[in-house]
């Protein structure tokens, strides 16, 4: 029997932009935060992802932090710019009321500068019990915040001061942390941020001590790039971010090339004949988050939308759907960080869609995946491909469901030979009952869409 992780519908929350708030933490600086409570605010959001047929959430950063959410400060508070743990408490209350599994960022790369163990080695310096906390600790070097030592830093970044994973008071303290928000909040998984950074013992030994927490705790890391399978494993991860795919989904659109994300699946998942590297592994799959540019900013032409959250939503994956982006928000990269996790009012937002009709497209998707298992359970063929024309069953030996997907503007007529002896078929967007022409199936996509049809 599958996991709930593996047949979930997720929905992306960044809180700190969603909720407008402010872009560093009044607390740091001992002044008082007038606005707190945003996360009340989220619980029309979860009638909202209800709605959407979304069945778990992703939200963090959630750690009191210093700015952006990732620079943590104390790992079992939330950030007061959000509220405090009764009202995350709430949240996940309301979340699993609705059916929602909830999901938090874990930030345990490295820590913010004023999280309690660096600034200690700030006063103390060679005294302080915390100096093998950090990887990188020089006290011949400086900093270029002129703390009279050096010390490792994420990409450079001063304010992202690097744990030493390696170290058992490390560990145990983490570990900590995560037993704190299970027991405290009963979260049901992590989001392990720059899990491609993480030690390898340390993934290991969080796999073990979550499952004996909760049995069906999720551990889902950021990786970019190289070998998904390093990660994902019996050992360590349960899934991971598929920036792979992710790239050939706008890409792939953008040239009018099919080729391209077939290829994709066929290296990952493998195709009728040929196994894939990532074959019985369920990676996660997205068209964009709060690292990277906004779908509706990449597409060459915004009419690709639904071709593409077709694709996420039926490929070999868990799907995940940004917050904004199923209303086709923009947001470029180059624009900086807070371009892509703007502040949303949800009631605006649905009256005035920057793409009218794709929520509800979206919403359909999420419908039909629920309501048809063999679309995230059953094995991935492909039927048929060209540049502009993409079919692939999910299917097991008695049923599937088939999606055809088209990148012109003007209708396709696609022939597709039924991978299984069919009984009955049914057009899931419409309803409509489909009959078999000369022993094939005869489907029209119109332009810029996409056809999905159950076989049993």
């Amino acid at each position: 029997m599958s996991k709930w992780y593996e047949t979930a519908s997720f929905y992306h929350i960044y809180p700190l932009g969603l909720l407008g708030a402010p872009a560093v933490n009044p607390c740091v600086s001992g002044e008082t935060n007038s606005e707190s409570h945003r996360l009340r605010q989220l619980i029309p959001w979860l009638d909202h992802m209800e709605q959407m047929s979304c069945s778990a959430l992703y939200i963090g950063p959630l750690f009191e932090s210093t700015a952006h959410g990732y620079d943590t400060i104390d790992y079992k508070k939330v950030d007061s710019r959000l509220g405090d743990n009764d009202d995350f408490k709430r949240l996940v209350e309301e979340a699993h009321k609705r059916g929602i599994r909830v999901v938090v960022d874990g930030v345990f790369n490295h820590t913010g500068r004023d999280f309690f163990a660096f600034k200690d080695i700030r006063a103390n310096r060679e005294n302080s019990p915390y100096r093998w906390w950090y990887r990188g600790i020089n006290f011949g070097w400086n900093s270029a915040y002129n703390d009279g030592f050096g010390y490792e830093s994420w990409r450079n970044c001063g304010d992202l001061v690097c744990l030493n994973l390696q170290n058992r008071e490390v560990k145990d303290y983490l570990f900590d942390v995560i037993r704190f928000w299970i027991h405290e909040f009963d979260i049901d998984g992590i989001r392990l941020d720059c899990a491609d950074c993480l030690d390898f013992d340390f993934l290991k030994e969080m796999r073990w001590m979550t499952g004996n927490e909760k049995e069906d705790f999720w551990l889902m890391g950021e990786v970019i790039h190289g070998d998904y399978s390093r990660w994902v494993n019996d050992e360590m991860l349960h899934s991971v971010t598929n920036y792979e795919l992710s790239k050939g989904l706008w890409s792939g659109h953008n040239s009018h090339n099919y080729f391209e994300i077939a290829h994709t699946i066929r290296r990952q998942f493998g195709d009728n004949w040929n196994r894939g590297l990532y074959e019985g592994r369920v990676l996660y799959t997205f068209a964009d988050n709060h690292d990277v540019s906004r779908l509706a900013s990449r597409l060459n032409e915004r009419r690709h939308t639904k071709p593409v959250y077709a694709l996420v939503y039926t490929l070999p994956g868990v799907p995940s759907v940004y917050y904004g982006s199923e209303w086709g928000i923009e947001g470029r990269k180059e624009d900086g960080d807070p371009a892509l996790r703007p502040a949303v009012d949800l009631e605006t937002i649905s009256r005035n869609p920057p793409i009218p009709g794709l929520e509800e497209f979206i919403a359909q998707l999420g419908k039909i995946r629920k309501e048809n298992p063999v679309i995230a359970e059953g094995k991935y063929r492909e039927l048929l491909l060209t540049c502009q024309h993409y079919a692939f069953a999910r299917m097991n030996d008695h049923e599937a469901v088939i999606v055809a997907c088209n990148n012109e503007d003007t209708e396709a007529d696609l022939w597709i030979q039924p991978p299984i002896e069919v009984n009955q078929m049914t057009d899931l967007r419409t309803g409509d009952t489909i009959v078999l022409e000369y022993n094939q199936l005869h489907i029209r996509v119109a332009g810029n869409d996409c056809a999905l049809i159950r076989l049993n």
